[in-house]
């Protein structure tokens, strides 16, 4: 619901009814989470008030909670607005800080027994030199901050941050050695969607969707769970065919 996300900014800005059919779209598609966010987590992105972020997601929340075709999730770092978009109906607080900017989030998350995706980032901090040593380092002071906070364990994911300050190479190496993430013991959301290291190769911009399906391929051979596109149908082909090998496999 912003104006400048790095991918559909604008498109929804605005008009809840219209964001409300794109989500409607989605869910015909295979979604079966929508993710509704008001402040643009693209680098550079100008943040925003709390009053505006509100202004932007709860309208739609309450209009896709009232529908009840989908699961709801809010993207905020922000307790007030977590409680809010709680409040109207979201099902699950996406932060991508990782439970680390706002110090009420995880009461929040524990008060109301929502749903909780921590995710990982290395934005504005030193990183350790090797991907998976920074996602256990980040990740594992989130997990020690839900669990201080009695958030049951049942209810959270993990997301390994996809392009939060991470460059092209490092972003392929967390994608081969995703797996080493299983040693945390939740499961794993994964958004590639659209990116730029996923952009890096192609020969052409319209290829974006297919590169993106290619990664989802890859990450569910290495266990996630479950995966944040743009492009619904696309990823839920190349997911249906490697379940489908997957199983084969295991069945042998």
């Amino acid at each position: 619901m912003t104006p400048d996300s790095f991918s559909d900014g604008g498109r929804f800005a605005g008009d809840p009814e219209r964001a409300e059919e794109a989500a409607h779209a989605m869910v015909e598609a295979g979604a079966e989470i929508v993710d509704v966010g008001g402040e643009s987590t693209r680098p550079g992105a100008d943040p925003v008030s709390p009053a505006e972020e509100q202004r932007r997601v709860l309208p739609v929340i309450e209009r896709l909670a009232a529908a009840g075709r989908c699961l709801v999730s809010v993207d905020t770092y922000r307790a007030e607005t977590a409680a809010l978009a709680v409040a109207a109906g979201a099902h699950i607080v996406n932060d991508v800080w990782g439970l680390q900017r706002d110090a009420g989030m995880a009461t929040l998350a524990a008060r109301t027994g929502v749903g909780l995706c921590i995710m990982h980032t290395g934005r504005e901090r030193e990183k350790l030199a090797d991907v998976i040593d920074d996602q256990f380092a980040f990740l594992g002071r989130s997990l020690r901050l839900a669990s201080d906070a009695g958030i049951s364990a049942d209810r959270i994911v993990l997301d390994p941050g996809f392009g939060f300050a991470k460059d092209t190479t490092e972003n392929l190496r967390l994608m081969m050695r995703c797996a080493e993430l299983h040693a945390l013991g939740y499961p794993l959301l994964v958004g590639t969607s659209r990116k730029r290291f996923v952009r890096a190769g192609l020969r052409d911009e319209r290829g974006v969707d297919h590169a993106t399906a290619a990664t989802s391929v890859l990450l569910r051979e290495r266990g996630a769970a479950i995966f944040r596109v743009h492009d619904v149908a696309a990823n839920r082909d190349a997911l249906a065919l490697v379940d489908a090998a997957l199983a084969v496999g295991e069945a042998k």
